[in-house]
Order: structure tokens, then sequence, then C-alpha cells
């Protein structure tokens, strides 16, 4: 993995740590909030939303536009395919490397003696 795309996956997944932004990113998938409504379920100040909101626009989860005083966020729809992807690759590397074990296990079954010989 190149290490511009390893530092993406650690800036997604240290944005996914936290439960409010996590609370973010699912009320975000409802739709566009601004920062007050993004705010309120988890009783954050203001400016602690807005930290929390920057942390997970510099992982990729989320954009901001800007139109008067309001800032609203909306999630960013192909975020989480880079998480689903290196998931993925993980999950194939197990199941080849169960795919082996039962393999190995099925040939030593074959190579085991019955126990009938007299």
């Amino acid at each position: 993995m190149a290490a511009a795309q390893a530092g993406s996956l650690d800036r997604l997944f240290h944005a996914l740590s936290d439960a409010n932004r996590r609370g973010m990113v699912d009320r975000l998938a409802r739709g566009p909030a601004s920062v007050k409504e993004l705010a309120e379920p988890g009783s954050l100040a203001l400016p602690s939303a807005m930290k929390h909101l920057r942390v997970l626009e510099e992982g990729g989860l989320v954009r901001s536009q800007k139109s008067g005083r309001v800032r609203t966020y909306s999630i960013e729809p192909h975020a989480l395919g880079r998480v689903e992807a290196w998931l993925a690759e993980r999950k194939r590397g197990l199941n080849l490397q169960f795919d082996r074990l039962e393999a190995y296990l099925a040939d030593g079954d074959a190579a085991e003696p019955t126990g009938t010989e007299a």
C-alpha cells in the first residue's frame, strides 16, 4: 500500500474513532445538516463540534459548504468505500488461509490409517 494511501486510511480510521464523530456520520447519512444540528445530539459546544467536523473532513468522510453564515455538512458518498475495500482485502487473505487449513486437514485425514489392520 502506498504511503499516501495508508495516510489517507489512517485519517479515515482516526475520524471514525470517536463516538461523537460516528454520531455525526450517522446523522449525515440521512442528509445534509448544519453545524448546530450536528452539535445538538451530543450536547456539544459549537467550537467542539467544529473540531470534530474538521477531523471528519480531513478524513474525507464529509464535505462542507458555506452559505451566508450557515455552514452545512454532507457525507462523502464514496468515503466508506475505502474502508470496505481495506476490509475486503483482509477478508480475502483470511479466507485463503482458512482454505489452506481446510485442504491441509483434508489431506491429513486421507493419510491416516483406518484402524482396520489385522
